[in-house]
């Protein structure tokens, strides 16, 4: 388990061992049925064609990792595309996911790019607020039931909606939060996650399902108003995504 004092080593994974490593992190993180893992040839492949592996470890043992493939937009830019990061949950809050997506960062400035995408679960608001608030990423779209259903209790049985993270790494915005410091926002609009958003996935899936629902028509009007995710702010009810224009 975690510690005050831990003391955590991210290197790039090339080795089969290493990737079955992952592999088995996987199941661990998310409960994934066998057939819903991203399989061994994936992270493979996916070290080959120029994506990348990185690893966590503490002692010796994995204890995270993220896994990058190669993109390419329909006007030809090139991108990464950051398909799975995952933490063991004695090591959530320690500082492990923002030392990979750092470490990934390093990579793909590295290879002069300066786009990294991903996706996540908008309901999932600690994932949100560390994407936008700690790492500067912005969200201009929403896809509805991404991956279908999945077997993980992470999910909740729901539909697996997502928003599109968006990190412009090389961007003075991206490089000021990264410092610490938080930009001036001109905010038009809010979207609310409930704070018991958790408890009603467990204990009330009809309403997770109402919110998730309603939530995704606000967030795709603001998106086909030009507005973007830009930060987030604690309300009574829960925490909001704040939206302000963007070009």
């Amino acid at each position: 388990m975690a510690g005050s004092e831990t003391v955590i080593e991210v290197r790039q994974l090339f080795a089969l061992a290493e990737f079955s490593e992952a592999l088995k992190l996987q199941q661990q993180i998310w409960g994934f049925a066998d057939s819903e893992l991203l399989p061994l040839r994936l992270f493979v492949v996916a070290s080959r064609i120029g994506g990348h592996v990185f690893g966590a470890y503490h002692g010796g043992a994995m204890v995270g990792f993220c896994l990058g493939v190669p993109g390419l937009k329909p006007d030809g830019r090139p991108y990464l595309h950051s398909h799975m990061l995952g933490v063991l949950p004695g090591y959530r809050n320690t500082g492990v996911g923002r030392s990979l997506k750092l470490r990934q960062r390093d990579d793909v400035l590295a290879r002069g790019l300066d786009l990294i995408e991903w996706t996540f679960d908008p309901l999932e608001i600690k994932n949100a607020f560390f994407n936008i608030e700690r790492l500067g990423a912005i969200v201009r779209r929403y896809v509805e039931n991404e991956y279908g259903s999945t077997s993980s209790h992470l999910h909740g049985g729901l539909p697996t909606d997502r928003c599109v993270a968006e990190w412009w790494i090389a961007s003075p915005r991206v490089e000021m939060i990264l410092a610490g410091e938080r930009p001036v926002l001109h905010t038009e609009d809010r979207i609310t996650v409930p704070a018991e958003m958790d408890r009603l996935r467990r204990e009330n899936s009809q309403k997770a399902r109402e919110i998730q629902c309603a939530n995704a028509g606000r967030f795709q009007d603001c998106f086909a108003r030009g507005l973007a995710v830009t930060g987030f702010e604690r309300v009574s009810s829960g925490e909001a995504y704040l939206l302000e224009p963007w070009k």
